[in-house]
């Protein structure tokens, strides 16, 4: 017989506040019917539109609940790290390296989406809108595998992978059965995981990620002040000085969905990290 809940929370402090903050955005946002272009991290409203903002909305926001299931079912198995603080690893390296996967894997969805528009003309990934916690789930599983690679995954309780595939069989796995799924930002968490575990990114301790996270603070706080307004219900930017020139904006629909572009009215395009 397993472990009662209250103390598997109590033994995962870090993963289990996360699941929680991730729950309660996804209920806030069906709440409010925000939609993907209201949170979501696309390389026109993030590098173009200066909303930097949206790295770590995007990283925290599911607009699906399957997908919210399926990534806090994989956050929840991977909570195994807290528990290893005989390896170097635990709770504080658990949060100081949440911490720079979310920021790192977002740059690099970036970064990839603009090799694709600038050096191989791929207009779609100007547009394309990506949301979830995936980026820094494969982050996990590729960090678990190279420190601990005799862990299992367990996935619903009912599926078990060995963890030292996990990130490569969760990548083909999603790509196959989720077209939506983004190749690109489960890629980068898998990268950026590797570079942690191999000790390309190292030295975080609490002065630095304090410090990190202040600077977090202090750039999305301003990025939003200068691109738009946060309300209750959705991210509303206000339109450039010159009237003269095209704007971009998000605004509300019926259903509160729709991302709409003066000149270019087409819809931007979901993809599920």
């Amino acid at each position: 017989m397993g472990k009662p809940l209250i103390y598997e929370i109590l033994e995962k402090p870090a993963s289990s506040s996360v699941i929680g903050i991730c729950s309660l955005i996804w209920f806030f946002i069906q709440k409010r019917n925000i939609g993907y272009g209201d949170v979501g991290l696309s390389y026109e409203a993030a590098m173009e539109g200066g909303q930097y903002w949206r790295i770590i909305t995007s990283a925290f926001s599911h607009i699906s609940v399957v997908h919210l299931v399926f990534n806090m079912s994989a956050l929840w198995s991977l909570g195994v790290v807290e528990q290893l603080g005989q390896i170097g690893l635990g709770v504080e390296y658990y949060l100081h390296y949440t911490l720079v996967l979310v920021v790192l894997s977002g740059l690099l969805v970036l970064g990839f989406y603009h090799m694709m528009i600038q050096k191989f003309k791929v207009e779609y990934f100007r547009r394309v809108t990506a949301v979830g916690y995936s980026c820094v789930v494969f982050g996990w599983m590729t960090i678990l595998a190279t420190k601990q690679p005799s862990s299992k995954l367990n996935l619903f309780g009912v599926l078990s992978l060995p963890i030292s595939f996990a990130p490569f069989e969760s990548l083909i796995f999603t790509s196959i059965m989720v077209p939506q799924a983004s190749f690109i930002g489960h890629l980068s968490g898998i990268i950026v995981g590797y570079s942690i575990a191999w000790g390309l990114v190292h030295g975080m301790n609490n002065y630095w990620a304090i410090t990190m996270f202040g600077w977090i603070v202090l750039v999305f706080v301003l990025s939003l002040k200068r691109t738009g307004s946060m309300d209750l219900r959705f991210i509303e930017i206000e339109p450039v000085t010159d009237p003269s020139l095209p704007s971009v904006g998000v605004v509300a629909s019926r259903n509160g969905r729709t991302l709409q572009m003066d000149v270019l009215p087409r819809r931007g395009v979901a993809d599920i990290v």
